[in-house]
């Protein structure tokens, strides 16, 4: 069951990740099923004053550190996936395709499969990199937001880390610019020799299951809407 926690360090939200598996960052459908609302408020769009921002500072470490999955993955918002959870959940939202037989049945377009390409080929590689190469600018190629959107909604892409770029004299400076990897990548065997040991439909009663013990009192039907 989602408790009433208060996240108050980095150590806190690695914990709430690994206890729950399932921990979106900012509000959504599902009430209390944030990072936002179970936040210290001097954590939350607050600088402390030895160069961090708190929970903005902590998604990388937390990502590296858990090996958890971080991606647009509910509602098109930012969240935590556990490892242990994240396989049934790509499994589910992949349909059991992996991308070759998704784009090889027609169910991916060719800007789809092209962007993902570049990922799977270069993975980790940070944002700013990945458009240079796929040329996704001003008179270049368009639809990169959406594209990568709907890659991390359907698993093939995850955020693997928030890299910060250096001045002349090496320091980090202004926010950390995500670095894109493939699951197959960054969680490597733990990933792939689970994702498609079970059918589609198994992972998602899982799934249902594990959110309905979460949210003993939500409208099952919200609880699917969500898992999408």
């Amino acid at each position: 069951m989602f408790d009433d926690f208060i996240i108050k360090s980095k150590d806190d939200l690695k914990n709430a990740v690994e206890k729950y598996g399932f921990l979106p960052f900012f509000e959504n459908s599902i009430e209390g099923f944030s990072i936002e609302e179970h936040i210290a408020p001097e954590c939350w769009y607050n600088y402390l004053g030895d160069g961090s921002w708190a929970a903005w500072e902590w998604k990388g470490p937390v990502i590296r550190e858990t090996g958890c999955a971080y991606g647009k993955f509910f509602e098109k918002k930012a969240c935590y996936i556990s490892a242990q959870w994240f396989p049934d959940f790509a499994n589910y939202r992949r349909d059991g395709y992996d991308f070759d037989a998704r784009y090889d049945d027609g169910l991916a377009s060719y800007r789809d499969k092209t962007l993902f390409e570049l990922i799977d080929a270069n993975a980790p590689i940070i944002s700013k990199s990945l458009k240079q190469i796929g040329n996704y600018r001003k008179g270049g190629n368009k639809g990169f937001d959406t594209i990568i959107t709907r890659l991390q909604s359907q698993c093939y892409v995850v955020i693997s880390d928030f890299v910060y770029m250096k001045d002349k004299y090496g320091k980090p400076y202004g926010w950390g610019v995500a670095e894109y990897s493939t699951p197959e990548h960054f969680m490597g065997d733990s990933f792939t020799d689970n994702v498609y040991s079970k059918s589609p439909e198994e992972s998602y009663e899982r799934l249902l299951e594990h959110f309905s013990k979460l949210f003993p009192k939500e409208d099952l039907k919200k609880l699917r809407k969500i898992l999408g």
